[in-house]
């Protein structure tokens, strides 16, 4: 293990986002007319063929308008004047040419000349594609607009190193995915009547991972340097640490592996030949731009985001600097919840919500239950003898995230389960449970008079009613409901099930003195 990646990392399959399942595979795409992505053309690329339509006026003391075409041979012929070669020749050199021919008879002219209509040619992409294939394109045809209307390509495509081989034998090697990636044209080039586009099998491959802006295993190509490699990647990100840049190779055996260190500096002024197999690893800087801030909500005079100090600000100095607490706040309700708490999960917990209660024992339900009540992430902080009573022990350093809540003062009771009028009531400091419960109505006829709770606001804790010595606002009274008895109906059928029972011992028993006697 080098650097935190695995050995085996650069064998992996390139899973950059180009390979998309538009490129790769699209089994849904059908043959359609292709239509080209070039509009204007570039003459100096776009080669002349037989079939091109060619446009040449001629001005002078009369107006010589021409409408041609190249012929199969590769000639065009321009009547009395006669013919000009344009095989192999871009739309520049053919302009050229035609001028040339022309001027030899005429004298003080002006020529304009013009391509009017591209050709059809023959083109054929073989390979690891879904359905190799001889297609007909228009001659200003690229090969991003053949394998746009081809099939699609297979999954283990090579894109990064598609070959295209003319008729005169010539061979192009052309990295498809630096032309997605940076808009490179001269990796997509113009088709030309008779190419065979083949696009092999991944074989070899290279890791570049870390501070990227697409960190990826890609295709190896011959000769590639890292700083080639790091600029397809996007190049390095702010965070990126740049002094020391790894880059592990495996040794002749293939099987071990050796790091060396460069700086980006170095990397990009020097030609560092990139092999199959090798890691590029660009790690970060952790603290750099590391922005630190909190969050108050609710009853603080000045609410919002709050920067900190790393480490140092308490929650007291933030109090004070957002202006301090508003009069119908409650500092016994207010909490701090840290988003960067453990977010580990509880494999008991998790075990036990998955047990029927009746399966459950007695422990593992009282862990439920007090499992359930926790708010993960709260910051046990007693902010009214922090702020009350000046004891700086409550006090605790905030960290980034951290979001203060500070909650209107809930200056009520409330009553649910079996009373007459269930809701919030006001609170009164001398009242205790029953007086709250006789406001309310009293008991409603299911109630289970002795079996009162009180839920504590703060902490969410179920206590008996007999146990309260003093409610607090927003404290809840709950009031159980007894278990309803058997319905009416199955009643009525059971005691007709056993009257009937009865009466067939009664009937029985009568036969049995009538024979007897």
């Amino acid at each position: 293990m080098i650097g935190g990646f695995s050995q085996t990392a650069a064998q992996n399959f390139p899973d950059y986002p180009e390979r998309s399942d538009e490129l790769l595979e699209s089994s849904s795409a059908k043959n359609v007319e292709l239509q080209p992505s070039e509009g204007i053309i570039n003459p100096d690329e776009y080669k002349v063929g037989p079939g091109d339509n060619i446009f040449i006026s001629i001005s002078g003391v009369e107006e010589t308008n021409l409408n041609l075409f190249v012929n199969p041979e590769g000639f065009l012929y321009i009547p009395q004047i006669g013919a000009v070669d344009l095989r192999n020749k871009t739309l520049s050199q053919s302009k050229k040419s035609i001028e040339s021919k022309i001027l030899k008879n005429y004298k003080n002219v002006e020529l304009f000349i013009t391509l009017t209509n591209f050709r059809k040619i023959n083109v054929s992409l073989v390979g690891n594609v879904v359905k190799p294939s001889t297609y007909i394109v228009s001659s200003n045809s690229r090969l991003l607009d053949l394998i746009k209307s081809s099939k699609g390509l297979e999954r283990k495509a090579d894109i990064r190193n598609i070959k295209i081989i003319s008729k005169d034998g010539s061979v192009g090697n052309f990295d498809y995915l630096k032309f997605l990636r940076t808009g490179d044209y001269s990796q997509n080039p113009f088709l030309n009547d008779g190419d065979v586009v083949i696009v092999d099998i991944v074989d070899k491959t290279v890791l570049i991972a870390g501070y990227v802006k697409y960190p990826a295993t890609y295709e190896f190509v011959e000769g590639e340097t890292v700083s080639d490699l790091l600029n397809l990647a996007g190049s390095v990100l702010f965070r990126a640490k740049t002094d020391s840049i790894e880059i592990a190779e495996f040794n002749s055996d293939g099987k071990s592996q050796k790091s060396k260190y460069y700086s980006l500096h170095e990397i990009q002024n020097s030609s560092i030949k990139l092999k199959h197999g090798d890691q590029v690893i660009i790690r970060g800087i952790s603290d750099y731009y590391d922005d630190q801030w909190i969050t108050i909500e609710g009853k603080i005079k000045h609410p919002g985001f709050y920067t900190i100090k790393k480490n140092k600000t308490t929650l007291y100095q933030i109090i004070n600097e957002a202006g301090g607490f508003l009069e119908d706040a409650s500092l016994a309700d207010a909490t701090i919840f840290r988003n960067s708490s453990d977010s580990s999960k509880d494999a008991e917990y998790e075990r036990i919500k998955l047990i029927p209660r009746v399966d459950m024992t007695d422990d593992e339900y009282d862990y439920l239950k007090a499992k359930s009540r926790q708010q993960k992430g709260k910051v046990v902080v007693d902010f009214q003898s922090l702020f009350l009573k000046s004891d700086f022990d409550e006090d605790v350093i905030l960290k980034k995230g951290d979001i203060i809540n500070i909650p209107e003062k809930r200056n009520y009771i409330s009553l649910i389960g079996q009373v007459v009028n269930p809701g919030n009531l006001v609170y009164n400091s001398e009242f205790k449970v029953q007086d709250y419960i006789n406001l309310a109505g009293g008991f409603s006829w299911r109630a289970v008079e002795g079996d009162v709770r009180v839920i504590k606001a703060n902490t969410g804790e179920w206590v008996d009613a007999d146990d309260v010595e003093q409610l607090e606002p927003g404290d809840t009274i709950w009031i159980l409901e007894d278990p309803p008895g058997a319905k009416f109906w199955d009643v009525f059928t059971t005691s007709l099930t056993i009257l009937g029972q009865v009466a067939t011992v009664v009937a029985a028993t009568v036969a049995v003195i009538v024979a007897t006697r």
